[in-house]
């Protein structure tokens, strides 16, 4: 059930990190960047704390998502 869920909460984080910096991209590229920054917003997050709960959780996966997509915007400049 973990997986699940860390699907689920890192597809709307990375929807929501994607209109919070205004970017254009599409429902499946936005979902793929906040489940990427789940897994690395939960990896900070075990090593951070031992339990915040769920919201915890998705702050960090939150914050995982706008910083992927910070260093996609600086790739996609320099390409």
């Amino acid at each position: 059930m973990p997986v699940v869920l860390l699907i689920v909460v890192g597809a709307l984080a990375g929807v929501i990190a994607t209109r919070l910096m205004r970017m254009n991209t599409d429902l499946p590229t936005a979902m793929v960047v906040g489940v990427l920054g789940a897994v690395v917003g939960g990896l900070g997050f075990r090593f951070m704390m031992a339990s915040a709960g769920w919201v915890g959780g998705f702050v960090l996966a939150l914050l995982g998502s706008l910083a992927l997509l910070w260093l996609y915007q600086l790739w996609q400049g320099k390409r």
